[in-house]
C-alpha cells in the first residue's frame, strides 16, 4: 500500500503563491517505536528522546515511569506539557490518568508520584529541569544537551542532528 501523498498544488506552486516549499534533509516523521527505552535520571524511569531545542534547552520525549514511583523534588525552569498515554501520576492528591493533558508552569517545584500501573507520557519540556539535593542545593540541571548526550550514549540519537554550536 502506498502511504505517500502527492504534494498539494496549492502549497508547491510558487508561480501562483510566490512562496517556495522548503525541504529538510531528513524526514519530518520518525517512528519512536523503533527506539529502545533508555534509563533516565531517576530510579525506575526510562526515556526516548524525540527532539531537542538547542536555543531554549528544551526537549521532547517519551517518559516511562515504574509503579508507585516517588520522584525526587525537582523544578521546571521552562514549562512542561504532556499527554498521559498509559497509567497515572499525581502531585499530592491531584491525579492525572490515561488520556489526560498536563501543563506544569515554569518555576514549579514538586515531587510527583505514579500510580500502581506506572505511567507512559509524551512530554514537551520548554526549558531545563533542575534536580535538588536534600539541603536545597542544585544537584543537576537537565537540558537539551544533557538529554542528547544521554541518548547518544544509549545509541538512540541517530534521528537527531547535533547542533553545530555544541
Amino acid at each position: 500500500m502506498n502511504t505517500q501523498t502527492p504534494p498539494s498544488p496549492q502549497l508547491s506552486n510558487a508561480a501562483t503563491t510566490g512562496v517556495e516549499v522548503t525541504h529538510t534533509l531528513k524526514s519530518a516523521f520518525f517512528d519512536h517505536g523503533s527506539l529502545d527505552w533508555a534509563p533516565w535520571v531517576m530510579p525506575d524511569t526510562w526515556f526516548k528522546l524525540l527532539g531537542i531545542n538547542s536555543i531554549t534547552g528544551g526537549f521532547t520525549m517519551m517518559l516511562k515511569v515504574g509503579p508507585n514511583n516517588v520522584a525526587p523534588i525537582h523544578g521546571h525552569i521552562g514549562a512542561v506539557e504532556g499527554v498521559i498515554l498509559e497509567g497515572s501520576f499525581a502531585y499530592e492528591d491531584d491525579w492525572g490518568h490515561t488520556g489526560y493533558y498536563v501543563q506544569e508552569p515554569a518555576g514549579v517545584n514538586h515531587k510527583p508520584v505514579t500510580g500502581p500501573d506506572g505511567m507512559v507520557m509524551f512530554a514537551i519540556v520548554h526549558g531545563p529541569l533542575a534536580g535538588y539535593n536534600e539541603d536545597g542545593s542544585i544537584a543537576m540541571v537537565l537540558d537539551a544537551k544533557a538529554m542528547f548526550e544521554m541518548a547518544v550514549a544509549a545509541g538512540a540519537a541517530g534521528h537527531i542532528d547535533r547542533p553545530a554550536h555544541w
